[in-house]
């Protein structure tokens, strides 16, 4: 007999014995049969029951809602995050660009003092500073579509600004408040195009994957989503370069304003509305969201603990800012996971300075920034058939692995040599190998670390934190005078990559060894279900 209800999470947990016939008697009706559809009659054998709102529907009415919801929440909030996304990621891809549109010239940048690379690196300090309380707190208040939208509005102001520096000291100054706006949004530091080119990847992704997660997402789906999410940065990538290129060969003196100047002030612009914008579409968590009906809450909460057995987001009171950071930090698994995305991240770097590699293959400044684009477009594929397959099959580790072993592989060809051909192809693969091990290994966090959330959001927070603390001494590692094979640079990641590889292989048997104990029944630190040490019962298991 179930045990009476102690919080407004268990009242939700237990069902009456009518509700529990209704599940019974559907145990075999055509929900079982439809993938990703919630199944409550196994649920039921597990332990966990379901709302009355759920459990009285019929078969039929569960299949037809919990594809409804999942459409809801995909098209109301994929387009807008992916977005919102590509913008995070351009703006802070201008400044890469605007090397090659006269930024330097135009601000006296010396290059024998590195201060265009300072410039690069600062904005990494801003964010480190802010990345994890800006993460604790969203959790704490549960508004992300307000939190959200509103530090975009203002990194959208600071990066339009940046058109209005005329010294080293005034890019220096906004860069670091641009970073440390964006830390709400910095999905993981992984940069991408033109120098600067999007660390994009920040608390934003890290706290999307939350929101996916909460809103009905279960772990086998956050694989495939988190391509979706980052293929914005990419397709940003793609197309920053033709962007770049456009404005550089025809806007160069408009008005009075240098073509870096016009990169500024244009994607600063569209930011600014793409973020009001915001306001009215992103949800929040599913007992907050209200363009959710009570049904699809209610069914968003359940698939939340059919698929791991506890719900998300309750409310401020259930969010302890640091016990969240206590709970990742006695967790051995975030600092092998910290790791992985810091060897990854950090090998990641040379996207912050893609554009300078590509020079030195010869060409101009405008065909240089073209030739940025193809990488881009070849990641965008990769990651996605990558991240598919991942989901599909449910395995993280060998699609992590060759991945990492494609982007080794590239880092040394491109030390190697000096040809023309054999560069390019290494700068065509470094930049997918990286991606898509990095879109899995985001995935791989979430899944191994789902509850509770501000344990989640903690981890995430500081391991995306750490791993971006690579982008500030990585900028040094891209000068001038380092060109055309940067071997200390692609020694280095070639190193990272191998970290990555041994701390992959050692999560991995760890996650084999604590599944056996959950088999067997035994309670697993970390294994976070309804009810502490049923973890076999209530069907979690980690993916490996």
């Amino acid at each position: 007999m179930s045990s009476p209800p102690s919080d407004k999470g268990d009242v939700e947990r237990v069902a009456s014995n009518g509700e529990a016939s209704i599940i019974k008697d559907d145990m075999s009706t055509t929900a079982n049969a439809v993938p990703g559809v919630a199944d409550l009659g196994q649920a039921q054998t597990r332990g966990l029951r379901a709302p009355e709102i759920i459990a009285r529907m019929t078969s039929a009415q569960r299949v037809e809602l919990e594809l409804q919801l999942r459409k809801k929440i995909d098209l109301r909030l994929l387009p807008m995050i992916i977005l919102m996304y590509i913008l995070n990621y351009i703006d802070r891809n201008n400044i890469a660009a605007a090397k090659l549109a006269g930024l330097p010239e135009d601000l006296n940048l010396d290059p024998n003092a590195s201060e265009f690379q300072t410039a690069v690196s600062i904005l990494f300090v801003g964010y480190l500073l802010m990345q994890i309380p800006s993460n604790l707190f969203l959790n704490k208040i549960g508004k992300p579509a307000i939190y959200l939208p509103a530090c975009m509005m203002v990194w959208g102001v600071i990066s339009a600004a940046t058109a209005s520096v005329t010294n080293f000291g005034g890019l220096i100054a906004v860069r670091f408040w641009l970073g440390f706006v964006e830390a709400a949004y910095f999905v993981t530091g992984l940069p991408l195009l033109p120098e600067l080119l999007v660390y994009v990847m920040t608390t934003f992704l890290y706290f999307v994957l939350s929101v996916f997660v909460a809103n009905g997402h279960t772990r086998k789906e956050l694989g495939l989503r988190t391509a979706m999410l980052y293929s914005g940065a990419l397709i940003s990538g793609a197309f920053s370069g033709l962007i770049s290129a456009g404005i550089t060969e025809n806007m160069d003196g408009v008005r009075g304003f240098g073509a870096w100047q016009w990169l500024f002030i244009i994607e600063g612009v569209i930011t600014v509305g793409v973020a009001f914008i915001g306001f009215w579409i992103l949800p929040n968590f599913p007992r907050t969201t209200s363009w959710l009906t009570e049904e699809e809450k209610a069914l968003a909460i359940w698939r939340l603990e059919e698929d791991i057995g506890e719900d998300d987001w309750i409310d401020s009171e259930h969010q302890s800012l640091w016990r969240g950071a206590q709970l990742a930090f006695a967790d051995v698994k975030t600092w092998v996971l910290l790791v992985l995305l810091f060897g990854i991240v950090a090998s990641g770097s040379v996207t912050n300075f893609f554009p300078a590699v590509v020079k030195t293959l010869g060409y101009s400044n405008v065909i240089t920034l073209l030739l940025t684009c193809p990488p881009y477009v070849l990641t965008v594929i990769a990651t996605f058939i990558n991240a598919w397959h991942a989901d599909r099959t449910g395995e993280r580790y060998w699609h992590i692995i060759i991945s990492l072993f494609v982007a080794l592989a590239a880092f040394i060809l491109a030390a190697a040599t000096t040809g023309l051909a054999p560069r390019y192809v290494a700068m065509m693969l470094m930049v997918p190998g990286v991606y898509c091990a990095f879109v899995v290994a985001l995935a791989w966090i979430s899944n191994t670390l789902p509850r509770p959330p501000a344990k989640r959001a903690a981890a995430l927070a500081f391991i995306n934190a750490v791993s971006n603390a690579s982008s500030i001494y990585a900028s040094y590692m891209y000068e001038d005078r380092m060109a055309p094979r940067y071997v200390i640079a692609m020694s280095v990641n070639c190193g990272t990559i191998f970290l990555s590889i041994i701390a992959a292989t050692v999560l991995r048997f760890m996650l084999v060894r604590l599944n056996k104990k959950l088999d067997q029944g035994i309670y697993v630190e970390g294994a976070i279900n309804a009810l502490p040490g049923d973890a076999a019962h209530h069907g979690f298991r980690f993916k490996v």
